[in-house]
């Protein structure tokens, strides 16, 4: 048995956010926040076509501008050496390399003047002249490039073909999702400040260790010459898991200027500048037996990708793994388009797959005419089926349980049109979901001092999840401290590495990672102690002892044991500090690491005359393992699940068709859900501590997106009888 423990108190515990004060008195440094003396401005100029070249350039009215110090264009860039590969793709192409025109808002200059004013106002008298083409700008352009495989994602199980002939009843139809943009509440922000050949960036990115790996390459640095800071961010959503072209352009002009340059993105660049989830186009066919088994899933994926990017959007992964099917092909690809190119959003692939996937289980229920939950359990993978392996833990089946008890699902009339109140239809859906498992090498360090106290720090970062909270809850936990004796630090790459806050699988990393330290730091108390003949520990082994109360103590007989103090005291030691990491191998497993899964419920009421659709009533039931903090985890899922109300009903990032432009590239435009869209939600956990985890839990930051689209969907449909397959639902689509 292990001698480290993550059992209550801490653990489980809704504890309020150690980072609280500082958000709610304004003292939380956001990276637009940051000064040095001398900092000046810097403001972006972006293209006014979606492809060709620029012609002429003249900036000469820019740079006698009052307070420009600088105007940098493809022109007078100094030669850069191409961002390295990441463990999520190829970096994004620098914009400046030549004179080519690539997307609609690529940056074409940099200008930097004392005040942000004067920048904005220079930026403005930079006159570019181009030579136009036309741009490829939706998927179902027939001149667009088309990647097949795209990412490697085709699979094939079983012969589909043969089942799909065989098969008593079949599905066959397609699915869209409109493109949508993240826009977190912060603006991106980039501070750059040279310190000799030395270079600190305060930026705002998911991924700090990521971006100080790209910007050494870039800058032709050792890495250890770059530190890059980012304690709080404004949200991410996804948008900050690679190093984005302006921030090269911000250090590249601190450089030129030997001054420290800020430059902050207006909203309509955000849109622009740091990715988005890609329009997404889907055929899935289904092949069943006329008692509801599957017996044939096939599923093809179209997204849109940069003409010249690459970008990871996994839409068909989960399919094979979804349901208990023996005959499974997927089948994706990317088209070429000259768009910003698209990037990680909530839940990147899986939130347009599920949708596809969800709507069409709800379809084929009512052609069997069966309930839409009792098709899917006859269908419940009991297994991973893509490896036959048991699943390390999977409660969907209470999740289905809990969450139709909880949401009343009983009283559902089956017959589409059958429910109302008043002038309102009234529609119940439902949606399962099942989440890929992700997790990332990763390490962290532990000191704990002699006055009692612990510090534990990893170059992680924080987008609002709670990762400082639960970090310090599981430092705490393990080394039996209580909160207030537990400091945690991140947001800085000269700390332990880290992987990205994405993928679901910062906490499971980081937590393991913490982890392993604790038990390293045991260890190396042990080892103090071992011959020492004043410890009442003296001569035993690691497994005979364990970490609580603030002491090293006896497993066997607690009362036998001393303080970290003490021990720490008596060989004049003021800290001990020890590392730990992860490096997860999931192939040498004896099980399948199971990613969360949850079910959704959804009550949605449909004005017939108007085609207003108002969501009424969400219920989620979710497996996430152990809850490390019920109250940040609740928040994870309900922010997400009004993520996939907008996704549902409101989102839509608008290309212009003839130039590719972004048509609604601010607030008063982009439709996103408000207080009034949203009804009150429920959250309720269910399922035990994975088994894969060391400390058993799950990555809980996306899945909330995941089956919200069809669960609205399938209401919609049951309030109405129209099946709607493409999101968002309109009310042109109603009426």
């Amino acid at each position: 048995m292990s001698p480290l423990t993550v059992d209550p108190p801490l653990l489980g515990d809704p504890v309020d956010r150690v980072d609280g004060p500082l958000k709610v008195t304004g003292a939380a440094p956001y990276p637009s926040d940051v000064s040095y003396p001398g900092l000046v401005h810097a403001a972006l100029v972006q293209s006014t076509v979606g492809a060709g070249t620029i012609s002429r350039i003249d900036a000469a009215g820019a740079r006698e501008a009052p307070g420009v110090l600088t105007v940098i264009t493809y022109e007078n860039t100094p030669p850069l050496a191409d961002a390295p590969v990441t463990r999520l793709g190829p970096s994004p192409r620098f914009p400046l390399r030549d004179n080519r025109i690539v997307h609609y808002g690529q940056h074409v200059a940099i200008v930097v003047a004392v005040t942000v004013e004067q920048a904005v106002a220079a930026a403005r008298l930079v006159r570019v002249e181009y030579d136009p083409t036309p741009p490829l700008v939706g998927v179902t352009d027939p001149d667009a490039p088309v990647e097949p495989n795209a990412g490697g994602l085709d699979s094939d199980r079983g012969d589909v073909d043969a089942a799909l002939a065989g098969a008593e009843v079949t599905y066959d139809e397609r699915f869209s999702v409109a493109p949508e943009t993240n826009n977190p509440l912060g603006l991106f922000a980039t501070v750059a400040r040279w310190e000799g050949d030395r270079l600190v960036v305060h930026e705002s990115t998911q991924w700090p260790v990521m971006v100080r790996q790209c910007l050494a390459t870039v800058f032709g640095v050792p890495e250890q010459d770059v530190r890059v800071l980012v304690p709080f961010i404004g949200g991410g959503f996804g948008a900050g898991l690679r190093l984005p072209p302006h921030t090269i352009l911000t250090a590249l002009a601190a450089r030129v200027l030997d001054r420290p340059v800020k430059l902050v993105l207006t909203r309509p660049q955000m849109f622009s500048s740091i990715g988005h989830r890609p329009e997404t186009e889907q055929r899935l066919r289904l092949g069943a037996t006329r008692d509801g088994k599957l017996v044939a899933i096939a599923h093809e994926a179209t997204t849109a990708v940069g003409i010249e990017e690459e970008n990871f959007e996994p839409v068909t992964m989960s399919t094979a793994n979804s349901y208990d099917c023996a005959n499974v092909v997927t089948r994706q690809r990317q088209v070429r388009l000259n768009i910003p190119n698209p990037g990680s959003m909530r839940a990147p692939g899986t939130a347009q797959g599920n949708f596809a996937i969800e709507s069409a289980l709800d379809e084929l229920a009512y052609q069997l005419r069966c309930d839409p939950i009792a098709l899917r359990l006859r269908n419940y993978a009991e297994v991973q089926p893509a490896s036959g392996l048991l699943w390390s833990s999977k409660a969907l089946r209470d999740c289905y349980r809990v969450g139709a008890e909880r949401f009343g699902w009983a009283d559902r009339q089956p017959e589409v049109r059958s429910m109302r109140d008043g002038d309102w239809l009234i529609g119940y859906g439902m949606a399962g979901v099942t989440f890929d498992w992700y997790q990332a090498p990763c390490q962290a360090r532990i000191s704990i001092r002699r006055d009692g106290t612990a510090y534990a720090r990893s170059a992680a970062t924080d987008l609002g999840t709670g990762t400082y909270t639960v970090a310090t809850q599981v430092t705490a936990d393990l080394l039996g401290l209580d909160l207030d004796r537990v400091r945690f630090d991140l947001g800085d790459s000269d700390l332990p590495p880290a992987p990205q806050a994405g993928g679901s699988g910062l906490a499971m990393s980081l937590g393991a990672a913490l982890h392993d330290a604790a038990g390293n730091l045991l260890r190396a108390l042990v080892g103090l102690v071992t011959d020492d003949d004043a410890a009442p520990l003296r001569g035993r082994r690691a497994d005979e002892v364990t970490m609580a109360d603030g002491r090293l103590q006896l497993v066997a007989d607690p009362s036998v044991g001393e303080t970290y103090t003490d021990i720490l005291d008596r060989h004049g030691l003021a800290e001990l500090t020890e590392d730990g990491q992860v490096t997860p191998d999931p192939s040498n497993s004896a099980m399948a690491p199971g990613g969360a899964f949850a079910a959704r419920f959804a009550e949605v009421r449909v004005d017939e005359e108007l085609g207003i659709v108002r969501v009424s009533r969400l219920v989620t039931a979710v497996d996430g393992g152990r809850i490390l903090n019920p109250k940040t985890a609740r928040s994870q899922i309900l922010g997400a699940t009004v993520m996939g109300i907008g996704m549902a009903l409101l989102e839509q990032t608008e290309f212009d068709p003839g130039t590719g432009r972004v048509a609604n590239a601010t607030f008063g435009d982009y439709l996103i859900p408000v207080n009034a869209d949203v009804p009150d939600l429920d959250v309720v956990f269910v399922g035990e501590p994975d088994r894969f985890s060391p400390i058993g839990i799950k990555g809980l930051g996306e899945v909330g997106v995941v089956g919200i689209g069809a669960a609205i969907a399938n209401a919609v449909h049951h309030a109405t009888g129209r099946r709607i397959r493409s999101l968002p639902i309109t009310v042109e689509d109603l009426l």
